[in-house]
């Protein structure tokens, strides 16, 4: 499974790395037939986010090492380095820039937007990394 990973330098400038989380065929509910799960990690809570259509958030550094999952709208992020990308549903990203310059967001179209965010021990290690 590909994610997204957004992280700062030493300098403080944030940045988009692509990443991997490898998947293995598990019996994971039985009797359901097998499917690819990827390994535990983690987690100390959860919440829901949904920002209207138009919304924008200022440039900031993720309050908490966390994954984004992406329920509905169309989600533009902007680092410090100036790359652009955007991430609707099903997508999947690790915000990891805690420190530095951190990421601004707006929600682009008519549609709003519907996110999880699931918050990670700082010392948790996805499946890939």
């Amino acid at each position: 499974m590909r994610y997204t990973r957004i992280y700062s330098d030493e300098a403080g400038e944030t940045h988009f790395a692509s990443a991997e989380i490898a998947m293995r065929m598990t019996a994971f509910a039985p009797p359901a037939a097998p499917m690819a799960t990827a390994p535990f990690t983690p987690a100390t809570r959860i919440t829901f986010l949904a920002p209207a259509a138009g919304w924008y958030g200022e440039p900031h550094p993720t309050p908490a090492r966390q994954l984004f999952l992406c329920l509905a709208g169309e989600w533009e992020v902007t680092v410090s380095d100036g790359e652009t990308r955007r991430f609707g549903p099903g997508s999947v990203a690790l915000l990891d820039d805690t420190t530095g310059k951190g990421h601004a967001t707006r929600i682009i179209g008519d549609v709003d937007g519907l996110a999880a965010m699931v918050q990670l021990p700082a010392d948790a290690q996805i499946a890939a990394e």
